[in-house]
């Protein structure tokens, strides 16, 4: 049987039959693309809207935040990296499908909730569950968040954002080779920025890990392209801890972080420092 494109996002992994993309969430199966992490949960949590992080969308709030498995990235420094690099043989879940999230999400009203995060992992590679959840959310009066690499094809975000209503998207890098040695393409994140921020709520998280992206001319130049795309989109400036595969790296200077936000402040309305 020939092999199967998956449009998901940049990757275009060509699948045969059996084979999983390098998300590790998606497969050919009898010839086409399927979600293989479809409402399978392996973490859910009702955390405060500022850990997403967004700082500038119902602050006070809560939502509720659901998370799977895989991820189209292979970030050294993952702080999820038990799931986001797992798959469906590795990682322990829960099977809830969009009706039972929805219902689940609507039941924590009285705590403050005010809708459902993807999360943890990269939502873009459980695109169909994302999907059919927001639909479900939004008919049911609740609000949809993603936290995501943004790393993600056109045509599926242009179909995804009329249900999404906030999102917080990791701008990992100003550098072009860095991001390929992430994964990534850091024109593909700017595009999806860029797209998201004229549908909805949008705000960037930056992690600062010393010697990769701690510049001052880098930040002086992230932090000027989000202001052209627009000075109000708040910028979450975060500080690395070791991790994963960066466990030979030293924690972020917090001075670092707080010097790297004073740059940021040139060009845009709202930095926060994060993990300080």
């Amino acid at each position: 049987m020939n092999s199967v494109s998956c449009g998901i996002c940049p990757n275009r992994c060509s699948l045969k039959e059996g084979q999983s993309g390098l998300c590790r969430a998606r497969s050919n199966r009898g010839g086409k693309i399927q979600c293989d992490n479809y409402g399978l949960v392996t973490s859910l949590s009702l955390d405060p809207i500022e850990k997403k992080p967004l700082h500038r969308y119902f602050p006070g709030s809560t939502i509720l935040s659901a998370g799977s498995f895989g991820c189209n990235m292979h970030c050294p420094f993952c702080q999820n990296f038990e799931i986001s690099m797992a798959d469906i043989n590795t990682s322990g879940y829960t099977s809830i499908s969009p009706e039972k999230l929805i219902l689940h999400a609507v039941s924590m009203r009285p705590k403050g909730n005010i809708g459902v995060a993807f999360t943890y992992n990269e939502p873009f590679v459980g695109y169909e569950y994302v999907y059919d959840c927001s639909v479900l959310a939004h008919i049911n009066g609740l609000k949809t968040v993603l936290v995501t690499n943004g790393y993600v094809n056109e045509e599926p975000l242009l179909h995804l954002l009329p249900y999404i209503d906030a999102m917080n998207i990791d701008l990992k890098s100003f550098n072009g080779d860095y991001y390929h040695r992430l994964g990534g393409n850091l024109e593909d994140i700017k595009r999806t920025i860029s797209l998201s921020a004229s549908a909805c709520h949008v705000e960037v998280t930056t992690l600062i890990v010393p010697g990769e992206n701690d510049s001052d001319e880098e930040m002086h130049s992230l932090s000027a392209w989000i202001a052209s795309v627009n000075p109000d989109i708040p910028l979450h400036i975060s500080r690395f801890f070791p991790r994963y595969k960066m466990l030979d790296h030293p924690a972020t200077k917090t001075k670092s972080v707080y010097h790297l936000a004073d740059i940021a402040r040139e060009a845009l309305h709202f930095v926060y420092e994060g993990n300080c």
